[in-house]
């Protein structure tokens, strides 16, 4: 998962905006050009786009700490060299301090974007690499811990309205199909109806107007064209 990604998910779970984030960075002492910040954001492929390297998304999470939970006296964070990687597992770390996670907080967030893990499994990610219980992880756990961030923290972005009946594709298609049907059917009753009475044949018809005329026994004749 490229960093580029994990800025722009986790700015959209936490709703940090240009300011606030060029104010994290600060932090760290770090000036964030506006200009970058947002080629950094820009998805692969789209106009302007730049990699968002290692000790960019490293100086932010420790930034998004420090925020989070304040600058601890004689310490700062130690900044990536030029050819050092921020892995996986150091990302989930400091999201986890930056958040203040426990191991039920993580499986918690990650049950939000259905996965499930257990606290063994968790916790292999937290050992040192020398441990014989560490694990790398992979893209798949930070992917769905952002994505289950954003569920808890944005509930309403990722909340469905389900659609009323009446607005449903099946229902309104039956609907409206019945409803067609029935008005052609109407239409066809009503054509065979016009049909009968208007003829090119001329049609002798017999009216008999009233009482009066049953009693004369007279008829009147209409030619209906």
């Amino acid at each position: 998962m490229i960093h580029n990604d994990v800025l722009r998910r986790l700015r959209y779970a936490l709703a940090i905006n240009d300011t606030a984030a060029i104010s994290i960075f600060k932090l760290v002492n770090y000036d964030m050009e506006i200009d970058y910040l947002h080629a950094v954001m820009k998805r692969e492929g789209e106009e302007g786009y730049l990699p968002c390297r290692d000790k960019i998304i490293a100086l932010f999470l420790d930034g998004l700490i420090i925020k989070n939970r304040g600058r601890q006296e004689g310490q700062m964070p130690q900044e990536l060299g030029p050819k050092e990687r921020l892995s996986n597992n150091e990302v989930l770390r400091k999201i986890r301090i930056a958040m203040s996670y426990k191991d039920d907080d993580m499986i918690a967030v990650l049950k939000l974007a259905d996965f499930r893990m257990s606290k063994g499994e968790l916790s292999a990610f937290f050992r040192k690499p020398d441990h014989r219980n560490f694990k790398p992880a992979g893209d798949q756990v930070v992917r769905n811990l952002l994505q289950g961030m954003v569920k808890k923290y944005r509930p309403e972005s990722t909340r469905q309205t389900s659609p009323k009946k009446s607005d449903s594709p099946s229902t309104s298609g039956t609907k409206s199909g019945s409803f067609n049907k029935g008005a052609s059917k109407q239409k066809e009753a009503a054509g065979k109806n016009t049909n009968s009475k208007v003829s090119p044949v001329k049609k002798v018809m017999q009216v008999r107007f009233g009482e009066s005329s049953l009693k004369n026994k007279s008829a009147v004749k209409i030619d209906v064209v």
